[in-house]
């Protein structure tokens, strides 16, 4: 179990449910009560969709990880886990994720397979287009959105603005990660923004689709304190320092220094991401 939790790298899941935590908590606001039930099943669906989505990349990539120096000793390509058993987990996840989604409501259920295809269709699209940043991002930006309509089962405008805010923040530190496989996607024909544009425009580039981020989590910021008058001053606290997490990871990477990029991807951006959940469920919840 330990080296399954390492495979699927559970602590990353730090990105992505914060988010879902705030699509849950604005359908709360917009209905004035919480269903606990509910709140369990959107947990489990982020967990059984993480799981999936990280089993399945391990499984897909196992060759090329064979062949990178950074990621040799994952547990495929060092032989802890097998590849059969790999891909079994990632089957059995996804239909907990599907099975789940039945239990909160039909709309749900019905585009839970969508979900599927793009969480799992992006283990592929490094194959395929430098993009592979932005699929990722599209993947994890159905958090909040997702949360929303298990609550309310229908959609709105601030969930979705939300989404775009995660899928620009996530392409945007993604790019940056990928600087350290700059050299091994050269040599194995694999498709990235580092790999097209090289390090230094890769960087920029990643600092564009931030800046976009911030235009985008404050305009859902100015949306959500004129729709939801409970949001006021920890949320903006949370909003800033969100904001300023973003732009400090800029200043630890070099396209020629890559000697602090865990520090970048992992942690600023992992406090960012919860930083700013808490700071909305408490002034949504107790003010």
């Amino acid at each position: 179990m330990k080296d399954y939790f390492k495979l699927v790298k559970f602590s990353h899941t730090i990105f992505a449910l914060p988010f879902a935590m705030v699509g849950f908590f604005l359908a709360v606001l917009d209905l004035g009560s919480i269903d606990y039930k509910i709140l369990v099943l959107v947990t489990l669906c982020m967990v059984f969709a993480r799981n999936a989505a990280m089993s399945f990349n391990r499984w897909a990539d196992r060759e090329i990880d064979a062949e990178n120096p950074r990621t040799l000793t994952r547990e495929l390509p060092s032989g802890t886990l097998k590849a059969h058993n790999v891909l079994l987990f990632a089957a059995l996840n996804s239909f907990l994720f599907v099975l789940t989604t039945y239990f909160i409501n039909p709309l749900c259920f019905y585009l839970s397979p969508i979900a599927l295809l793009i969480i799992l269709g992006y283990s592929y699209a490094k194959r395929f287009t430098s993009l592979a940043h932005f699929v990722l991002g599209v993947g994890l930006s159905l958090a909040p959105i997702g949360a929303y309509l298990a609550v309310t089962g229908e959609f709105s405008n601030i969930p979705i603005l939300f989404g775009f805010v995660v899928l620009t923040w996530v392409a945007g530190f993604d790019i940056i990660y990928s600087l350290q496989d700059e050299r091994v996607d050269l040599d194995l024909g694999l498709f990235s923004i580092p790999s097209r544009l090289g390090g230094k425009g890769a960087l920029n580039l990643s600092m564009i689709v931030h800046f976009v981020c911030v235009c985008l989590l404050l305009m859902a910021a100015y949306l959500c304190t004129v729709r939801y008058q409970e949001l006021r001053f920890i949320f903006a606290f949370g909003t800033l320092m969100f904001l300023v997490l973003i732009f400090y990871q800029h200043t630890l990477v070099k396209h020629n220094d890559l000697s602090k990029i865990d520090l970048a991807f992992f942690k600023t951006n992992g406090m960012a991401s919860l930083g700013f959940g808490l700071c909305f469920i408490i002034d949504a919840m107790l003010f």
